[in-house]
């Protein structure tokens, strides 16, 4: 497989020796992949060199990220088509048409992401006035006293945090419609160039075999519930878009414009993948194929629930987390379970539970203490724990050593 940019993914600490230098960062390719172009979101040194033999003064670190004058609705200081997203899809397009027949590219789209800056004209294409308000149910007091996490967690980040060269900015509503603008103008910037790479697929004859997938692997709070970043347990930072195109010569069934409104995970898209093109799921991986999905033909024994994790400690630097509420990091994480109705916030470190209504207020009103609701919390706590213990063993549940050695089961 091919990867473009970088990938969010950290190698198992266990497969490496401590001194190899795999470790020491977080962006490094994992095994099997081969980076086509080296594009890391800390320091990229393709883009900046690329920027700098354009005539670019290219500032260091983090400020290459500063929109002009320090000012957040104002571009940034390259144009537009020489931004991290337009480098990154050229590269791709020069790349593809030396490949062979076959070939897998998994690339990978920084933006919209922090810092916010983006290249005119999109800084100005979306209004401020037109962006949607925050989901907030009261003050930031009142959130910080309806449950330990959040206080913290808005410390954490702050709407400063979001975008370089601002230190002076205040929270308040003006700031989050900008900010929210300038997400939606990196949004259209990324619909363009994605566009691009369609638009060479079809040239070349090769979009009807062609099997496209469109995700991400976080969400973003963009001022909801006075928060920002993807710390967090609301669905802001977990509801990902995915959308999957599949081929003519491999789709079962016509699914082309239609939507699935079924709980899929994100550890869904290998098995997927590997489903359609044919090849084994292997035991390691906990997702399950959507191909009878994909083919209008639904699982009969699909789950019922979707899962979602959160680590927010540090071993080595304890987080804001660990400080204020005397956590150690192996405390520091909470598991969401969602069914159609409801969601479940289980804490570690003894932190409260929190419990939505999905049909009610929703993440509005947490209902864990509410007598009404404690069937409710009690049957997604224990299917919490089913799912744990369903998945515990990993990629050793279905063998078994036999007198004619390792077999593998379905039951």
């Amino acid at each position: 497989p091919l990867l473009y940019g970088y990938t969010d993914t950290s190698p198992d600490p266990r497969r490496f020796a401590a001194d190899d230098p795999v470790l020491t960062s977080y962006e490094q390719v994992m095994n099997g992949f081969m980076e086509a172009l080296e594009m890391r979101f800390d320091d990229s040194r393709t883009w900046r060199a690329y920027l700098a033999g354009l005539g670019y003064d290219v500032p260091e670190g983090q400020d290459i990220y500063a929109p002009i004058g320090g000012q957040i609705d104002q571009p940034a200081f390259y144009k537009a088509e020489h931004s991290d997203t337009a480098f990154l899809t050229d590269r791709v397009l020069a790349d593809l048409p030396t490949r062979g027949k076959g070939w897998c590219a998994h690339v990978t789209f920084i933006r919209p992401h922090p810092p916010f800056v983006a290249p005119a004209p999109y800084n100005a294409i979306c209004r401020p006035d037109d962006m949607p308000p925050p989901a907030q149910a009261g003050s930031m007091e009142d959130y910080r006293m309806a449950h330990p996490f959040n206080g913290p967690a808005m410390k954490y980040r702050q709407v400063t945090d979001m975008v370089e060269g601002c230190p002076d900015l205040a929270e308040g509503e003006a700031a989050t419609a900008s900010m929210r603008a300038i997400y939606m103008g990196l949004v259209a910037e990324l619909d363009h160039h994605f566009g691009r790479i369609i638009s060479h697929l079809k040239e070349t004859g090769q979009y009807d075999d062609t099997l496209i997938v469109v995700t991400s692997d976080h969400g973003e709070m963009l001022g909801d519930h006075h928060s920002w970043g993807k710390m967090h347990y609301f669905d802001a930072c977990f509801r990902v878009p995915l959308i999957i195109r599949v081929p003519s010569a491999l789709a079962g069934s016509d699914m082309a414009g239609r939507r699935i409104n079924l709980p899929t995970e994100s550890i869904d898209v290998t098995p997927t993948i590997l489903d359609i093109l044919g090849i084994d799921v292997p035991d390691t991986m906990d997702g399950m194929p959507l191909t009878n999905l994909l083919n209008g033909a639904p699982d009969a024994e699909w789950r019922a629930y979707s899962m979602s994790e959160l680590d927010f400690g540090d071993p080595v630097n304890p987080t804001i987390w660990q400080k204020e509420l005397k956590l150690n990091s192996a405390d520091c994480n909470l598991a969401i379970i969602r069914s159609d109705s409801h969601i479940l916030v289980q804490f570690n470190g003894d932190l409260p539970p929190v419990l939505f209504d999905q049909a009610a207020e929703g993440e509005h009103k947490n209902l864990a203490l509410d007598p009404a609701f404690q069937g409710v919390r009690l049957e997604l706590t224990e299917a919490l724990l089913r799912h744990r213990m369903s998945h515990a063993e990993g990629q050793f549940s279905r063998v078994m050593i036999t007198s004619k050695g390792l077999i593998r089961g379905d039951n």
